[in-house]
Order: structure tokens, then sequence, then C-alpha cells
């Protein structure tokens, strides 16, 4: 594993790690992007073994998060959503840069499949795999947190915000410690029907309908937070870009329980995992066939 800063141009540093294939040159490039609240280090296993497979893998911490805060207050931290969705595409123009002539593919954790819509540049992109990712929205919530959400949104996050300075996910227990300003948006978005597009408006449903890149979305049976209309709502707002929905239960890979985080744990090293790598391969002969498709419509 090889560590790096990035420095964007706004002054924000990124902590990154990368995971480079023993051997041969990497098959592809990874980026996995990280769910909210969770930093790069739950992702080591997963990326490690995907590493061992061949590919070069890169994982980070948005700003204000995990090493990407290197010690600073987090009251201090000025950032949002869309500061983040710049911090995605940073590490992609890095890996891009790495392996210019390899594919490169999205491994989208819940916020990490959100963010992609916002991508300046989606072209770089080959595809993304949406792993336990929704909207948001709240109606559209697993049953039990629904029914705690909007006491959530209402009262927890504008009184804890407000006192702290920041989201204090870790003394509530509640998510992790978030910037003032990505918790609020992402307020702004958990209440909207359309989530961020329909928070965000016009330009951000533009911006959404310029990713062409295929996208996968896995979605867990057993999810504690997302449900399959969530995921199907999420899919919808990248209205030009094909797409496949996939349900997981855990009696698929023998399991008991899998959830919103369980397909990163190791004990699904030899059953979820290895299908992924080949649902990778599904994307590239999508794009390919996309691909393809343009040039006949140019000859």
């Amino acid at each position: 594993m090889q560590t790096q800063t990035l420095q964007l141009e706004d002054g924000a540093r990124i902590a990154v790690r990368c995971y480079v294939p023993p051997g041969a040159p990497p098959r592809a490039s990874l980026v996995i992007g990280p769910a909210m609240g969770v930093p790069q280090s739950f992702y080591e296993p997963f990326a490690g073994w995907l590493a061992q497979q061949g590919h070069a893998v890169w994982t980070f911490d948005y700003r204000g998060s995990g090493d990407s805060l290197e010690g600073a207050s987090l009251r201090a931290v000025k950032a949002d959503l869309f500061d983040w969705a710049r911090d995605y595409e940073a590490v992609i123009d890095a890996a891009k840069g790495a392996l210019p002539d390899a594919p490169l593919y999205l491994l989208g954790h819940s916020l990490g499949a959100q963010l992609p819509g916002f991508l300046q540049k989606p072209e770089q992109v080959d595809g993304l795999v949406s792993i336990a990712a929704g909207s948001g929205y709240w109606r559209e919530n697993a049953p039990k947190l629904k029914r705690s959400v909007l006491y959530f949104w209402f009262v927890v996050v504008p009184l804890a915000t407000r006192i702290w300075g920041y989201f204090p996910g870790r003394r509530l227990r509640i998510v992790g410690d978030l910037p003032r300003g990505v918790i609020l948006q992402w307020r702004k978005w958990c209440l909207n029907p359309r989530y961020s597009v329909g928070a965000e408006g016009e330009l951000a449903a533009q911006s959404y309908a310029r990713v062409r890149f295929p996208l996968l979305a896995l979605s867990m049976t057993d999810d504690e937070m997302m449900t399959l209309a969530g995921t199907r709502s999420l899919v919808s707002l990248y209205a030009s870009a094909p797409s496949v929905v996939e349900r997981i239960a855990p009696a698929d890979v023998q399991a008991r329980r899998i959830g919103h985080f369980g397909f990163f744990r190791e004990q699904f090293s030899s059953s979820l995992w290895p299908r992924l790598v080949d649902q990778l391969q599904r994307l590239a002969s999508i794009a390919a066939a996309q691909q393809a498709g343009v040039a006949q419509k140019t000859a």
C-alpha cells in the first residue's frame, strides 16, 4: 500500500491510499468512493484483496474526515457535498493520470454512488458499481430507520450542529463526525423526494444526465438503511446511463446478514468479492457495446 496526499486548487488536502497489484501491470483502476462518515481504513481488506486480483485500487477520505482531517478542528472545516464531489474527482484524476490507458471503474458505497452525478469529467470513468446505495429520501428509507429519521433531521441535526459547530456523530453514535456544511446539505437532500436533483435544481439534473458510463447497482435485501425503491430512485437520477439493479440476499451467499456495511467485510472474500470481479467484466462488456454503438452512429 502506498500513501499520498493530493493538494487541490482550493487548498484542500486529501489523504489517499493506493494498493498496487504485484507482478503484472494492473488490468484496471478502481476508485472506492466511501460512504458518509466511513473512513478509508474500513475498506482496506477489500482494497488489498482487489489488488491481489490484479487491480490498482485507490481509497481516500473526504476533506474534514479520516486522515484528511489531519488533526484540525472539525468546527473550522468549511465543506459541503459539492466539495466532497471535487475530492472524489481529484482522486479519479490521479488514478487516471497514473494509468491513462487502463479502464477506470468506481465502486461507490452509499454516498460514494451518489456523488459521481456531480463529476465534471464523467468521460474519464468506464463504469460504476453502486453498493448498498439509494437516494436517501426519507420516505424511501428502510422501515425501522424511517420511524425515527424525521426526529433526526428536524431535532437532532439542527440542535447538535448548532451546539458543537459540526455534527458530532461519534458522540451520538449516529453516522460519524461530519462538517457542518455536509450534514446540513445532506439534510436538504434527504427531505426532498428527488434527493440531490430535487434539492439542487436543474443544474444538478443536467449534471447527472451527463453521466453515460454503465451503472450496476447492488441492493441488499437486509439493508437497514436503504430500500429497493431508494436504489431505483438513485439509479433513475442517472437518466442517460445504461443501468442494471441486482438484489443480493444473505441466503445467496450462505450468510445470516449482509446489511448496509457487510459487503466489505472479510467474511465475504470468497463469495461476494469474487462476484464483484465478474461484475466488473460485465460492466466492461456494456461499455464496449456502448462505444461500438457510438462508433456505428458516427461512421
